[in-house]
């Protein structure tokens, strides 16, 4: 079966909701590329070798979480920029971008899907956009589990700054670089927070606070919702689905 860009495109901002975000860049369809899609290949990141690597699998379309245009860019088509647009257009293939929207939908986002992950139910959102999770497991766990079940699931070791060892009764959690969101979890009443990246407040803050503090990897806790998508429109479209996940140490 087929769908068109413009019906796809429709479909899935009145799923994510994309109207209600203040964002860094553009989300929906960035590149327009040829009507027809029977092929979706999702990613994490509009790369160039995840565009090289979508095309040879014979896609019609690419998802992302994190495309090529954001705030703060002088709009030139130079260098990389145009090398990854370059190969887009000579190929008439479109790319959708979701960023905040798809990093805070309560399915299919990369919160959601990284809690499925963990064992971890969002009981509510908190912060800015509420882009923030927060769940209350049934019983506290110990540091050392949490630490356990993240790395067991995200396949590298985390960094952690252990707070004051209380149990967790209350876990925070925003993928990816958040960690400017610490202060926001310790508000909200976190017992430890979860994101992908530290800088170096974090650790003070997590010693003065008690509030544990885990880096577990900016694209490694960013891995599932643009799949997730994926696979649900697909599946609502009739389209062929594949995740291509191009490895990054970050």
């Amino acid at each position: 079966m087929t769908t068109t860009r413009d019906t796809l495109g429709t479909y899935a901002g009145r799923l994510l909701e994309v109207d209600r975000f203040k964002d860094y860049g553009p989300n929906g369809l960035q590149v327009e590329g040829k009507p027809g899609i029977r092929r979706l290949v999702s990613g994490v990141t509009a790369s160039l070798a995840f565009i090289d690597a979508a095309l040879a699998d014979g896609a019609d379309a690419l998802l992302v979480h994190h495309g090529l245009f954001w705030r703060g860019q002088d709009g030139r088509l130079t260098g990389w920029l145009k090398a990854r647009v370059a190969r887009l257009m000579a190929a008439d293939v479109r790319l959708f971008a979701y960023h905040l929207p798809l990093d805070a939908h309560p399915e299919l986002g990369n919160n959601a899907q990284l809690g499925r992950r963990l064992g971890l139910d969002v009981a509510r959102s908190f912060g800015d956009q509420q882009l923030g999770a927060l769940a209350e497991p049934a019983q506290p766990l110990a540091l050392a589990e949490l630490v356990q079940r993240v790395e067991a699931a995200l396949g590298r070791r985390a960094t952690v700054v252990p707070g004051d060892g209380r149990p967790l009764a209350r876990i925070a959690w925003c993928t990816g670089g958040a960690q400017g969101w610490f202060e926001a979890a310790i508000a909200a009443g976190a017992d430890a927070f979860l994101t992908g990246e530290i800088s170096e407040p974090q650790a003070h803050l997590a010693r003065e606070t008690g509030v544990a503090f885990l880096a577990a990897g900016h694209h490694a806790t960013e891995r599932y919702g643009a799949p997730a998508l994926g696979e649900h429109l697909a599946a609502h479209f009739g389209l062929s689905h594949r995740f291509l996940d191009i490895d990054n140490p970050a």
